[in-house]
């Protein structure tokens, strides 16, 4: 039973779902305290969040499709829809940029992505290796207030059942 989620741009959910990428970078959410991440769990549940959704900018051309399929999947705003849970393999601390750019075939940012959120505040990213697998149907639940904001770590109201993952 899981409870931890981390809240991740829809597309990036499903780019991890389809084996289109390994790991997730990762710098910080607004709401977190101090504004930095921080690597608290090993195991969670994928949050698709669909703020930003928008910036296609910030995603390879390669993967357009991944944030038009992720899109047209968007479910009603009161409801989260988690289908994935995640298994950390290892995490780093990236403290040099070349270290992040030289991650671009394990991930589906934009090298712009990358530098922008390297430096933003103080340079360096978090780098999670992960494993990702698949519920065995979706659970949908209504959204807490409690669950809005910019921060990577969310509670939910209720725990999930993951022992059937795949």
């Amino acid at each position: 039973m899981l409870r931890h989620a981390f809240k991740e741009w829809a597309v990036i959910c499903r780019a991890l779902a389809l084996g289109r990428q390994s790991i997730i970078l990762r710098k910080g959410g607004i709401a977190d305290e101090g504004g930095l991440f921080r690597p608290e769990h090993d195991r969670f549940l994928l949050y698709p969040t669909y703020l930003h959704q928008q910036q296609h900018d910030g995603i390879k051309p390669t993967a357009l499709p991944l944030l038009e399929d992720a899109i047209s999947e968007q479910p009603p705003a009161e409801i989260l829809r988690i289908q994935h849970v995640v298994d950390v393999e290892s995490i780093e601390r990236l403290a040099m940029l070349g270290q992040a750019l030289a991650l671009d075939a394990e991930h589906i940012w934009s090298s712009e992505t990358v530098i922008k959120r390297f430096h933003y505040r103080e340079p360096g990213l978090w780098c999670l290796r992960v494993r990702v697998r698949a519920l065995p149907t979706a659970i949908e639940l209504p959204v807490q207030p409690e669950y809005d904001g910019c921060r990577t770590w969310v509670e939910l109201a209720e725990a999930i059942d993951v022992t059937e993952s795949r």
